[in-house]
């Protein structure tokens, strides 16, 4: 095992924890946007570091220069998604949760 494979597996592993993040904010956060707002930050971050990971594995330039666009692609649809989703929710009165004092 080599330096470039534990580098790899450091960047699988972060990967892995801003996953796990992101869903927990999805089960926990209690209204749409702050669930929106952990699934896109947190998944486009887990998304990165497995794309840098796959890209310390590739054996060419164009491998590497196709990672790097699936996941410019992939994080311009995801904004644009989690734009359009809490545009359409405002829209419809969903409101942000407030805390309220007992």
């Amino acid at each position: 095992m080599n330096a470039l494979d534990v580098l790899t597996g450091l960047l699988l592993a972060g990967a892995l924890f801003f996953f796990v993040a992101g869903t927990v904010g999805l089960l926990r956060f209690p209204d749409l946007y702050s669930r929106l707002h952990a699934l896109t930050k947190a998944d486009n971050v887990g998304l990165g570091l497995t794309v840098l990971a796959l890209m310390l594995q590739a054996e060419s330039w164009s491998e590497v220069f196709k990672l790097g666009l699936i996941w410019v692609m992939v994080l311009a649809a995801s904004a644009t998604v989690c734009f359009l989703i809490g545009n359409e929710a405002y829209r419809r009165g969903v409101r942000p949760w407030t805390r309220r004092s007992p």
